[in-house]
């Protein structure tokens, strides 16, 4: 056994590994906090290191230690003390939470990576989509390729269930979106949301699409009617549908032995 193999087996065997999973989610949810406040505002990601919004200082690396920075520092800049959002700590700890959850589901190998970058790009979308309303094509189309790429370079599923999920997943949201739009008048999906359930397809296969669509259109349904009842909005309130998609896409990856079993129990038995 080589030094390669050697690890692995001390990563997939001991609590080094999931250790090293969590940590390693939460330094790149630090990075993907940058792409959430950056990217929508066509900033660069590399022409400067992190600094507070409010003074404009940089952020000293100690500062910047994930999740433990903020604890330290209370919730303030050290700098001027103004608040810092409670959404660096909450992504960075969600990153390294499901980051430890897809190393617990897929040990330490290449599956894991691809994953990995598959739930970061989720993660993105969702918190942009929530303050922006947008998904941007960065994330959406490049995902698509990725997704292309490695399910099908790494043998994760048949290269014509990852196309057929792009082809299939784009189409079935572009029908709806058009068919709402002549029948209402108004715009329901946007073409963000119709490149995402594409890139969802490329990630997760064509049988997912039927499932990816009746978990995010539930759970869109619940929150709108909460938010109703809740805030008095009516059923015109325009409510961002990219989170519920990467929440569906990440319930199917965990669970698409169950969710198939019961969606499609012929195919199963």
């Amino acid at each position: 056994m080589n030094h390669f193999e050697t690890l692995i087996e001390t990563l997939n065997h001991t609590p080094l590994g999931p250790i090293g999973a969590f940590i390693f989610g939460t330094i790149w949810g630090s990075f993907f906090n940058v792409c959430i406040l950056r990217i929508p505002n066509e900033e660069s990601l590399i022409s400067r290191g992190s600094h507070c919004p409010n003074c404009d200082k940089n952020i000293p690396w100690y500062c910047n230690v994930p999740v433990l920075s903020y604890l330290w520092l209370l919730g303030k800049c050290k700098f001027c003390r103004a608040p810092i959002s409670v959404q660096y700590p909450l992504v960075e700890l969600g990153t390294g939470l499901l980051f430890l959850a897809l190393f617990l589901r897929f040990n330490a190998s290449p599956a894991f990576l691809a994953y990995c970058i598959f739930t970061g790009i989720l993660i993105v979308v969702s918190v942009i989509d929530l303050y922006h309303r947008i998904i941007p094509d960065e994330f959406s189309l490049s995902g698509i390729v990725l997704g292309l790429l490695l399910t099908i370079s790494l043998g994760l599923i048949p290269w014509w269930d990852s196309l057929l999920g792009v082809l299939i997943g784009g189409g079935a949201f572009l029908t709806v979106a058009v068919l709402y739009e002549k029948i209402s008048g108004n715009e329901g999906l946007g073409g963000g949301d119709i490149k995402l359930l594409g890139m969802l397809g490329a990630w997760l296969g064509v049988k997912s699409i039927l499932a990816l669509i009746l978990i995010s259109t539930t759970l869109g349904s619940i929150v709108g009617v909460g938010l109703m009842v809740w805030k008095g909005k009516d059923m015109k309130a325009a409510i961002p549908f990219g989170p519920f998609l990467a929440i569906a896409g990440l319930c199917y990856l965990f669970w698409q032995t169950t969710i198939n079993a019961w969606l499609f129990p012929p195919l199963n038995g």
